[in-house]
């Protein structure tokens, strides 16, 4: 009997398909039994998508609003909504609200640890609930833009445009985070508690869209996305993409690797996957729900796409010493089984673990863009531009 060929679709067949009503769609999470159960050629004849899915703060992100000419013309040198303040050297009425700035008169760490309450994610959540906000605009003012002061209440409907484009999303695999040292700690990985009392984490592992495709083969500008709630595109390599990060042999890299920036119509977007943070004694934030749909080309892909919690490890990493010197050293090698299990294993310590990131929020967002491309009403792009990758070792 002669051996089978290789399987070999192209994503224009895909939408075929997808237009059709006939293409087989499944989440990350129901690709891993596809996997083990038929193997990964077998998987990838029969499976043309597998969805994923991830939601947690994402502090590499913001929104470009124009808030529409005024009269007299004005062209704003400052910018706040509610008392934040937004960047305004882009253009007479446009500015770049970012999800860390606070607000104008927050104490911010003045009295430790401090609450940070209300900042940049919090404006955009507050944009796509429906909430009018307060918009502050100053200039010095010109010939052609006079006006020296704005003042209005404006919602996201009243906004000219508003477009959420945020640098640097769903990270490839992260830190375990733990503190080693007597004192507890207020960070960006959440309060960790003294002598690794307690770890934190932020992924939704096996789910993870950049854990799915490791070397990026689908993924490129162009490529289309569910992003808080609408869809979405990937606008280019989030910053501090790092392809070359050394890989186990599944291609789940060491530590952070890939990044994504991504940009979609913030009018589309819906608070449920969009949400304001605050991270006691570190700042604000904003959570962000991210779902990237992987076309099964051929069965590596799908071999990629059947990865477990239980063959992703990251590393545990000193948030109390190590992080903050900038040398931080792998303590050990968890798993995501371990993780999502709640105890990791340290230097022979128990350790409880906890998320900072979402797995029920996750596995709505792959369900949700699975019904999408199912019902005929999303079909995917192809990369116009691939990401920065690495060849995949022999």
């Amino acid at each position: 009997m002669s051996a089978q060929p290789p399987v070999t679709k192209s994503i224009d067949e895909i939408n075929a398909r997808i237009r059709a009503g006939k293409a087989v769609v499944v989440t990350a999470e129901e690709m891993i039994g596809v996997v083990a159960d038929e193997g990964p050629k077998a998987a990838a004849r029969r499976v043309d998508v597998v969805t994923t899915g991830t939601f947690g703060t994402m502090c590499s992100s913001g929104a470009f609003l124009n808030f529409g000419h005024t009269k007299p013309r004005m062209k704003a040198s400052k910018v706040w909504l509610n008392d934040v303040e937004a960047y305004a050297g882009v253009a007479a009425v446009d500015c770049y609200i970012g999800a860390t700035q606070v607000r104008e008169d927050d104490p911010l760490n003045k009295v430790h640890p401090g609450r940070f309450e209300y900042g940049g994610g919090h404006v955009i959540e507050d944009l796509v609930t429906g909430r009018k906000v307060s918009l502050k605009a100053v200039s010095y003012g010109t010939d052609c833009y006079p006006l020296r002061e704005h003042q209005a209440e404006m919602g996201l409907a009243d906004l000219r445009d508003a477009v959420l484009h945020n640098p640097r999303n769903a990270y490839q695999n992260y830190n375990c985070a733990v503190n080693l040292s007597d004192r507890t700690i207020y960070t960006y990985m959440g309060v960790l508690r003294p002598r690794m009392a307690n770890a934190t984490y932020s992924s939704a592992g096996e789910l993870s869209p950049l854990l799915n495709d490791p070397y990026y083969w689908t993924l490129g500008t162009g490529t289309r996305i569910f992003l808080g709630g609408g869809v979405g595109v990937v606008s280019w390599a989030g910053t501090q993409h790092a392809p070359a990060t050394p890989r186990n042999a599944r291609g789940v890299p060491t530590g952070g690797a890939g990044t994504l920036m991504l940009t979609g119509d913030l009018k589309q977007m819906s608070p449920r996957f969009l949400r304001g943070a605050s991270l006691v004694g570190y700042g604000t934030s904003l959570m962000v729900g991210v779902g990237v749909p992987i076309p099964i080309l051929n069965e590596e892909l799908a071999w990629f796409t059947g990865v477990s919690n239980r063959e992703i490890t990251c590393p545990v990493i000193d948030y109390g010493s190590d992080y903050p010197r900038g040398e931080p050293k792998p303590l050990a090698d968890v798993s995501y089984a371990d993780l999502v299990a709640g105890t990791v294993v340290v230097g022979g310590k128990e350790v409880p673990a906890t998320p900072l990131s979402s797995l029920p929020r996750a596995r709505e967002i792959a369900g949700l863009l699975k019904s999408w491309i199912q019902a005929g009403q999303f079909t995917l792009g192809a990369p116009q531009e691939p990401l920065p990758t690495v060849p995949r070792p022999d």
